[in-house]
């Protein structure tokens, strides 16, 4: 059997200026501008974003979840990555 779906795209939109893209879903598409046009169909009917991207599912690498001991484990050997080191200026919020 042969495959007749259109690639898959990955879709983000941007809700606000100066926010993330969040990942909101899925499209099928035979190339970019037309994933665009499907998610811009798909996901911002009511206004809900500014800004989309589009990427080809094939392309996206992710972590396996068997790596995740290892993979994620802190870097204590790297102790310069610490805040220890730092003096914070008082009146500085939310560091």
């Amino acid at each position: 059997m042969s495959d007749t779906q259109w690639p898959l795209w990955e879709v983000f939109v941007q809700g606000n200026p100066g926010i993330p893209h969040k990942h909101v879903g899925s499209v099928h598409a035979t190339d970019a501008e037309m994933a665009i046009q499907n998610a811009r169909d798909v996901y911002t009917r009511r206004n809900e974003g500014i800004s989309i991207w589009v990427v080809p599912a094939n392309t996206i690498t992710a972590s396996s979840p068997e790596d995740q001991g290892a993979f994620f484990e802190p870097s204590n050997d790297k102790a310069y990555r610490h805040p220890t080191f730092y003096k914070i200026p008082d009146g500085v919020k939310y560091i």
